[in-house]
């Protein structure tokens, strides 16, 4: 994606899905009840440093603080690329620090690819 070109036209959550969709970037990375991150459902739990953030979309709500979310790109060590979608500010999408201590330890390499 070229970012002059796409600046104006990914300035919603739904358009920067539906671009990371037609790039087949759909499936989402989940912390599911027992603290554990997954893959699309998978068996396999991740641990931080086996993910990389590699592009960060913020979205704030134009008049109502909780519509604040973040859309993180990751990639884990086998290539295989999805999303994490969370609202920031008052509410949050996940209940409790794991979350947030979890996405705090992946290593970020922004790419100006997403």
């Amino acid at each position: 994606m070229e970012n002059s070109e796409n600046n104006d036209q990914m300035s919603t959550l739904s358009q920067v899905m539906e671009t990371l969709r037609k790039r087949g970037i759909h499936k989402e990375f989940r912390m599911n009840d027992q603290c554990q991150m997954k893959y699309d459902n998978s068996e396999k739990n991740y641990l931080p440093e086996e993910l990389s953030i590699l592009k960060t979309y913020r979205f704030e709500g134009d008049s109502n603080p909780d519509d604040n979310v973040a859309l993180y790109v990751l990639q884990d060590n086998h290539k295989n690329l999805g999303i994490i979608i969370d609202s920031y500010g008052a509410e949050s999408n996940y209940s409790g620090e794991e979350f947030d201590t979890f996405l705090r330890d992946i290593p970020v390499h922004e790419s100006d690819e997403y």
